[in-house]
């Protein structure tokens, strides 16, 4: 049982944040911007109400990646931390990886798998959509 809030941060320290409820969903992302941002075949994300994500130490660099999402990064060390959407802001989809307990979101779907890389398959039985996500709890 996960108690919120939980913390998360970046490599180096410099940024930190803090999630006040539990995900509304959370998954695998298989898409090329997530492979290009994070240099790996997947990522791991949570997706977070807005108004339960805050930082709470220093302030992260913004890279525009698309007319509909940004990615915020720390810009010391270069930690991939959060996506947001530009269009309609409600929520914020979090690295997994960069939560100081990263079991206390585990993903429960994979998404963009139709952009999977071949050569890299996961040992789960989760259920699995060719393009976007399933809509949230």
């Amino acid at each position: 049982m996960v108690s919120y809030p939980v913390e998360g941060g970046c490599l180096c320290g410099a940024v930190r944040f803090r999630i006040g409820a539990p995900p509304l969903r959370s998954g695998y992302c298989h898409c090329r911007f997530c492979q290009l941002n994070s240099g790996a075949p997947v990522v791991a994300w949570a997706e977070v109400p807005i108004e339960a994500f805050a930082y709470l130490a220093g302030e992260p660099g913004v890279f525009v990646s698309s007319s509909w999402g940004q990615r915020e990064f720390c810009a010391a060390c270069g930690s991939f931390l959060v996506y947001r959407d530009r269009r309609r802001a409600t929520s914020v989809s979090i690295n997994t990886a960069s939560l100081d307990d990263p079991a206390a979101c585990p993903p429960t779907h994979h998404l963009f798998v139709s952009r999977r890389i071949p050569w890299f398959e996961t040992a789960d039985d989760l259920p699995r959509y060719d393009e976007g996500a399933p809509p949230s709890r």
